[in-house]
């Protein structure tokens, strides 16, 4: 009995109770239902779609992914450039001339790869700034999906490295020396992928479309290739590119001798491979790579990244480090060599730096 003999109704009771609980499902389902939607926002389905690394500013990338994309997006380019080129549809035109009035040569295999590589990329990586070779034309968007695997040779060699997404800039070259390439000189023609982070090269991927051919590097991480172990510092062969071999020639004989080897060849791609130990029929070996003018950044980046991963240096001609920011061309020329002696290599060629910014 209640106090005061005042007895207690169970249906009293049990309405009081209902009331209660509805308060509380009000002061509570928001919260509640806030935490659900989280945790299903947070958790990907099971079987279902992962969210793209790097799909927004602030997240961070995963080198070895993007080094795994980056292979793949070279492949993937290649593919197009070798299917234009055999198909002989290249519809080849001037797109402009370089600073040396040179035509510059566009033709569709440019165009499909770089359509191929961009789309891979970026959809893999959307936040990650890519700057191409071609113009993108957002109406001829493709979609080219990854599905995130990593080729077992990358997973035994590279650890997974994170880094944040806005410091890293990947440079394209859909279709490196273009110009041999519409003279089908095959051997000269590479597909490139750099990742650069804070403006330093760091991943390299140059892929030979017409042998299958593919060489990639990380720097601090690891590579499928090798530098070459016989050098001679007193009788160089040198490497230029053919427009130039006529002015690097007779500067490169005063300073190294008589004796100095020049090797005219197309493609910077092509030019840095020539320094590595290349199992290709068609690839000549050289031991230092010289180009004397204004080059643009996605020739040379891929490059620059690979000789780094295994010790070697791509500088300006006066030796100092190319950043990958900002503007697409490099003024100061360059000089590319490994297991040599770059400093020693630079004061022997003051020379040159002179015809640089021509």
């Amino acid at each position: 009995m209640a106090p005061m003999g005042i007895r207690l109704s169970p249906l009293g009771m049990a309405v009081f109770c209902l009331l209660g609980l509805g308060v509380l499902y009000h002061l509570y389902s928001g919260f509640l239902a806030g935490r659900f939607a989280f945790f299903m926002l947070s958790e990907p389905a099971a079987g279902g779609p992962e969210t793209p690394r790097g799909s927004t500013p602030g997240g961070a990338v995963d080198l070895r992914e993007l080094l795994a994309v980056s292979v793949l997006a070279a492949v993937r380019g290649g593919e197009e450039v070798k299917r234009v080129r055999e198909g002989n549809v290249l519809n080849a035109k001037a797109k402009g001339k370089t600073r040396e009035g040179a035509e510059e040569q566009l033709t569709t295999g440019d165009l499909l790869s770089n359509r191929r590589m961009f789309y891979l990329l970026k959809g893999a990586f959307p936040a990650v700034q890519i700057n191409s070779e071609e113009h993108v034309d957002t109406a001829d968007q493709e979609t080219v999906s990854w599905d995130r695997s990593i080729p077992e040779d990358i997973k035994q060699k590279i650890q997974p490295r994170e880094v944040p997404a806005e410091s890293v800039t990947v440079w394209i070259d859909p279709l490196d020396a273009t110009q041999e390439y519409t003279e089908d000189l095959r051997q000269y023609v590479t597909t490139m992928v750099c990742v650069a982070v804070n403006g330093k090269p760091v991943i390299g991927v140059i892929h030979k479309p017409f042998s299958s051919y593919t060489a990639w590097a990380m720097v601090d991480g690891g590579s499928n290739v090798k530098a070459r172990s016989s050098y001679n510092e007193k009788t160089p062969r040198i490497i230029v590119s053919r427009s130039h071999a006529g002015k690097v020639e007779q500067v490169a004989r005063q300073t190294f001798g008589n004796k100095t080897v020049i090797i005219p060849a197309g493609g910077a791609g092509y030019k840095v491979l020539a320094l590595l130990d290349v199992p290709e029929k068609n690839q000549e070996e050289a031991d230092v790579y010289i180009h004397v003018t204004y080059i643009k950044k996605w020739d040379i980046c891929a490059g620059n990244a690979v000789l780094r991963a295994l010790g070697g240096h791509m500088t300006t001609l006066t030796g100092e480090e190319i950043s990958y920011t900002g503007s697409d061309g490099n003024e100061g020329g360059l000089i590319a060599s490994i297991n040599m002696n770059h400093k020693a290599l630079i004061e022997k060629l003051p020379d040159l730096e002179k015809t640089s910014h021509k």
